[in-house]
C-alpha cells in the first residue's frame, strides 16, 4: 500500500521531475511534450491540491486536483517509469474519488490526449465516460467524467 502524503511548495521541482519523466513515453507518440511536461508546479502544488504516494520511501506516483462548484477534475495523474504496471494509477484515481465526495462532490471529471489510448481505456474500466472530443491545434482532446 502506497504512503501518501500532500505536496508542499518544496515538492514542485519532484513533481516537475516525476511527471516529465511518466509522459516522456508519449512525445514519440503525438509529437510533442504533453501539456503536463511543461505545467508551472510552482504554482500548482499550492493551487492546486498534488497528492505524492510513496512505495519504499521513494517517490513513485502523483495525482493532481482541482476542485470546481460541481466537481473535482483529475488535472494530472503520473506514475515514474519504473512504478509502472502497479496499479498506481487506480489507486490514486480512488483516492481522488474519495477525496470528491469527501468535498461533496457529486461527479469526476478528466481530460486526456485521444492518441492515450491505454489511458482512456483504464479510465472506461474505471467507469468514466467520454463527454465529448475537441479538435484545438494540439490534437484532440478527449473528456470525460464519472458520476459519484
Amino acid at each position: 500500500m502506497p504512503e501518501l502524503r500532500r505536496a508542499v511548495a518544496a515538492d514542485a521541482a519532484a513533481v516537475r521531475a516525476l511527471t516529465r519523466a511518466a509522459y516522456a513515453k508519449w512525445v514519440p507518440l503525438i509529437g510533442r511534450e504533453p501539456k503536463p511536461m511543461g505545467a508551472d508546479y510552482e504554482t500548482a502544488v499550492v493551487r492546486h491540491r498534488v497528492d505524492l504516494a510513496y512505495l519504499g520511501g521513494e517517490l513513485a506516483a502523483l495525482i493532481e486536483t482541482i476542485p470546481a462548484s460541481d466537481h473535482l477534475l483529475v488535472e494530472n495523474v503520473a506514475v515514474a517509469p519504473a512504478f509502472q504496471g502497479r496499479g498506481l494509477g487506480r489507486f490514486l484515481m480512488a483516492h481522488a474519488e474519495r477525496l470528491a465526495a469527501a468535498q461533496g462532490h457529486a461527479e469526476m471529471r478528466l481530460y486526456t490526449n485521444q492518441r492515450f489510448a491505454e489511458n482512456i481505456r483504464l479510465y472506461l474500466a474505471l467507469g468514466y465516460g467520454i463527454d465529448r472530443e475537441e479538435q484545438s491545434a494540439l490534437g484532440v482532446t478527449t473528456y470525460m467524467s464519472k458520476p459519484l
